[in-house]
């Protein structure tokens, strides 16, 4: 039996089902030295993406409001099969009292990087995108062989 290959789109629900299933993406941005792709620990709440870095390091340029792209996937390379959800929108340090005090408090939100990570970043989406790609029958679900949560 021949696989058909199939590419699409993901619809914006499921994309946001896999960015509340994952935690690690790519934050892209035009950087003081040119564009600028680095990964990030992430937890996705209340609509928006939140990160926390350093107040100190090259992610800290997005304590402005910053145009940003941020990637998350998944890849299955034997099957040659996977995933890509695109949120592009606007990034900016959370400054609130309210909103930080409750942002300590997430599960999940614990950077992989050492040192100081006390400057939370927040995304703002304008737009969720997702692809997908399978080489599974044709009348199948975008799950099977590889997962996507």
């Amino acid at each position: 039996m021949d696989d058909a290959r199939r590419f699409g789109p993901l619809d914006e629900k499921h994309c946001r089902e896999l960015l509340a299933a994952h935690s690690v993406g790519r934050i892209a941005w035009q950087a003081a030295d040119g564009p600028l792709v680095l990964p990030v620990t992430y937890v996705y709440r209340d609509d928006c993406v939140v990160f926390r870095t350093s107040p100190h390091g090259v992610i800290s340029e997005l304590i402005r409001p910053t145009d940003v792209a941020l990637q998350i996937d998944g890849l299955d390379e034997q099957h040659r099969s996977g995933w890509s959800v695109l949120v592009q929108g606007r990034a900016e340090a959370v400054a609130e009292p309210a909103d930080l005090v409750n942002l300590w408090t997430v599960d999940g939100l614990v950077p992989w990087a050492p040192g100081v990570r006390n400057l939370f970043i927040r995304v703002k989406p304008r737009r969720i995108t997702g692809r997908v790609l399978m080489s599974r029958p044709a009348d199948a679900e975008p799950a099977g062989r590889w997962s996507t949560t």
